[in-house]
């Protein structure tokens, strides 16, 4: 998809903006009409907003109370249709998707606070993408796909381990001065 920068998107202390792996995210795939996406950690809503913007059926949700209504917020000022949802990973999506998306929090570091969960991923770095990836099945339709950004600080021999026996295509990169950000799309 084509990252559109003039969108109308608000901002909140609380809530992770827009950044350069929101931006990497969207211009790494695209959706097909009707698509049903779902998207984990929404943020500011911006990459949901982008595949509603382009013809999918986009649900997403965050464990920050915060983000979901500035999500809401912002699919309504850009006329995105969107479901928005407060959620810890899957818990309040019951439903199946053709897409799962999440631009986890990936540093490793341990800080704690509302917005530090946006980027937070543990001392491995790996936050909550082993259980994102360990329950997808049951979140999938037949055919479905994971795409998630990660980072070359996170622990690499842990993530290989997470994606052994997977069928992993790199959909982006991104070189940034202290890491290299690349976005995964993962086969179920």
């Amino acid at each position: 998809m084509q990252y559109l920068h003039d969108l109308d998107i608000a901002k909140d202390d609380d809530v992770y903006p827009p950044s350069e792996d929101s931006i990497l995210l969207v211009e790494s795939f695209d959706v097909r009409q009707g698509e049903r996406v779902l998207e984990i950690g929404c943020g500011s809503g911006i990459v949901s907003i982008h595949c509603a913007l382009n013809g999918a059926e986009v649900s997403c949700g965050d464990i920050n109370p915060k983000a979901v209504a500035l999500a809401r917020r912002n699919a309504e000022a850009n006329g995105a249709r969107l479901d928005v949802r407060e959620t810890d990973i899957y818990s309040a999506f019951p439903e199946r998707y053709d897409t799962v998306i999440f631009n986890l929090p990936y540093l490793p570091v341990e800080e704690e606070g509302l917005l530090a969960k946006a980027w937070s991923g543990g001392e491995d770095g790996m936050g909550p993408l082993p259980e994102l990836l360990e329950k997808a099945p049951e979140h999938l339709l037949p055919g479905g796909h994971v795409i998630v950004v990660v980072s070359s600080l996170m622990d690499q021999g842990k993530l290989d381990g997470i994606l052994k026996g997977r069928t992993v295509k790199e959909l982006g990169k991104l070189p940034l001065f202290f890491e290299v950000l690349r976005v995964l799309e993962i086969d179920f």
